[in-house]
């Protein structure tokens, strides 16, 4: 089967899940903008931004090193997979976590934080150059000219299968974690990969929720990056609203295509009261 139908398939059984959970389309302090940000931000990644920066990474090794195209393609599968989770997994929990500590390319993340709710809609969610630039869409792109375009199909069908698992507004690992013949598999696959409970802590709104974990829980397809790297926050619980506190307004066009487009600032003093509550310290 077609790996894009595979993808299109767990995100309609999932949408199909947070509906009869729930609600897919109207969240609750869901605004107009939501819609149009998360609608416009998924078609442009998938329809532009993935194809285009694939093609281009793999371009560029074709004029740069056209010795090594394919010169992967024999090697372990292990090792295939090994290499995309370390240059791209992990290199896209460096580029989260950068996004929280420098404010110019928080602009760029803020639209995936406006949504006041968690849900398989706001996994695109993403300023445009967001995606342009992340590192790690273009050394997938080099790695799939080097001969990993079977192993990256596979991959990604995983990643983006527990991302959605992750921002899924139906909590699937609350139901587990009440199992007790289940403590030791939750133990470690919650240290393991994404999970409802670490990652809506990431998009918890209030510092004083015991549950919120803004300033870390970066991880994408793998949780064991925050642990490793001194980031993680595991609590078994939910934040009881999402969003970042002190958020000036933006509208939809602003997220989605900052710094080309700018909503009117408000005052100096209060842009900074701003800036300090929603800004993370150096890591």
């Amino acid at each position: 089967m077609n790996y894009q139908i595979l993808i299109i398939s767990i995100f309609v059984a999932f949408a199909l899940i947070e509906a009869r959970h729930s609600s897919f389309f109207n969240k609750s302090n869901e605004v107009k903008a939501d819609g149009i940000v998360e609608l416009v931000g998924s078609v442009l990644l998938f329809a532009f931004t993935q194809p285009f920066i694939l093609f281009s990474a793999a371009w560029l090794a074709t004029l740069l090193v056209p010795q090594f195209a394919g010169v992967l393609s024999d090697t372990s599968i292990w090792l295939q997979f090994a290499l995309l989770i370390i240059f791209d997994d992990m290199t896209q929990y460096w580029w989260h976590r950068t996004s929280h500590n420098y404010i110019p390319l928080y602009k760029l993340h803020r639209a995936h934080h406006n949504a006041k709710y968690m849900s398989i809609r706001i996994v695109y969610r993403n300023n445009f150059f967001y995606y342009l630039l992340m590192p790690s869409l273009w050394i997938s792109g080099i790695l799939i000219y080097l001969g990993l375009g079977w192993a990256y199909a596979f991959y990604v069908v995983a990643k983006l299968a527990i991302i959605m698992g992750a921002h899924s507004e139906w909590k699937w690992d609350k139901a587990l974690y009440e199992i007790p013949l289940l403590h030791p598999v939750m133990w470690l696959l919650e240290r393991i990969i994404s999970t409802p409970s670490t990652h809506s802590g990431h998009h918890g709104l209030r510092k004083d929720d015991p549950a919120t974990n803004y300033k870390g829980n970066y991880g994408n397809m793998f949780f064991f990056w925050d642990i490793l790297f001194g980031t993680a926050k595991i609590t078994r619980q939910y934040p009881l609203s999402y969003g970042v506190e002190g958020m000036r307004k933006a509208e939809w066009a602003e997220q989605l295509f900052w710094p080309i487009v700018k909503t009117k600032k408000p005052s100096p003093a209060k842009e900074t009261q701003n800036v300090e509550r929603q800004s993370p310290s150096p890591p």
